[in-house]
């Protein structure tokens, strides 16, 4: 696995000029897949625009200055991918990171009541011995339940650090869903069937709005109205 990467061979989720340099930082390998996340360092220097190098993003971090999700990170390549929460701790500021319209990572700043908390999606689970349930998000944790309560699609919202589940948004008719793929990511839907189809093809989730998309892009974030603050309609 290189340990490096070209500027010009970032992956197009990040929301970087591209021939300002020859290098950039890559991702360590964490809660995210590098096409999916960028290094907590670019996320303080470019898009938070904190510092003007790579240099002072790595004091801020290495100085106990930032948590992601509610826990000191002092790694400066740590992944942040989707609906993480990064809180400066000088500033008091927190940011949730979402996708906007043209597929590309963008921080949300969000108010001190939202901080403590996190949706994760179930992308699948298992059963582990004496009958236990593992459910495997999208960000990488491993929750264990006595029972069988929740099924893949569902999104928890957690509790930070904790990890408490305080409610649970399922993938089901009447809910709002959060697009983070295919043709229109970004965007805010309102579910109205769900399809399971046996054999290899994809599940289908359709929409109020009259167009369906496989499961996969689709992120729940509430019952009638999101729970999240969510980015405006076009962000540049």
């Amino acid at each position: 696995m290189k340990k490096h990467l070209k500027r010009m061979a970032a992956p197009s989720s990040w929301p970087i000029t591209r021939k300002t340099s020859h290098w950039v930082s890559k991702p360590s390998p964490g809660p995210h897949g590098t096409e999916d996340s960028m290094p907590l360092a670019m996320v303080i220097r470019d898009m938070l625009k904190l510092c003007d190098n790579s240099r002072e993003a790595r004091f801020i971090i290495g100085s106990r200055g930032v948590q992601v999700d509610g826990r000191i990170v002092t790694d400066y390549k740590f992944p942040i991918g989707l609906m993480d929460v990064v809180t400066v701790l000088k500033s008091k500021e927190s940011y949730r990171m979402l996708i906007d319209y043209k597929s590309k990572l963008h921080l949300v700043r969000i108010e001190d009541n939202e901080k403590g908390w996190k949706l994760a999606r179930i992308d699948n689970k298992k059963v582990v011995k004496k009958g236990t349930v593992q459910l495997n998000l999208h960000d990488g944790r491993c929750m264990l339940f006595p029972r069988d309560q929740y099924k893949t699609g569902d999104v928890l919202k957690l509790e930070l650090p904790s990890q408490k589940v305080m409610k649970a948004f399922k993938l089901e008719k009447g809910n709002v869903a959060l697009l983070i793929g295919g043709s229109h990511p970004g965007s805010l839907q309102t579910i109205e069937d769900y399809q399971v189809r046996r054999g290899s093809a994809p599940n289908l989730v359709t929409f109020k709005e009259g167009f369906s998309t496989i499961k996969e892009n689709v992120f729940v974030v509430g019952e009638k109205t999101p729970e999240i603050k969510l980015l405006e309609a076009k962000v540049a």
